[in-house]
């Protein structure tokens, strides 16, 4: 599984989704959290991030889980 860091920007173009919009999803749980990594940064775990995009695919499909 593959341990990278992926900064909000990546996050933001992989989803599409707006920074605001993740930040809310993070509140409600769900959305994978993010890793601090620097006193005023921030980075996602590559394969969490994927894996919830692979989880809105199939969900969106009617598939089962």
């Amino acid at each position: 599984m593959s341990q990278n860091l992926i900064r909000l920007p990546e996050v933001q173009r992989r989803t599409g989704y707006s920074k605001a919009w993740i930040y809310r999803l993070i509140s409600q749980n769900r959305f994978p959290r993010s890793v601090k990594i620097g006193i005023r940064a921030i980075a996602f775990i590559e394969s969490e991030i994927d894996e919830w995009i692979t989880q809105r695919i199939t969900e969106s499909r009617g598939e089962a889980a």
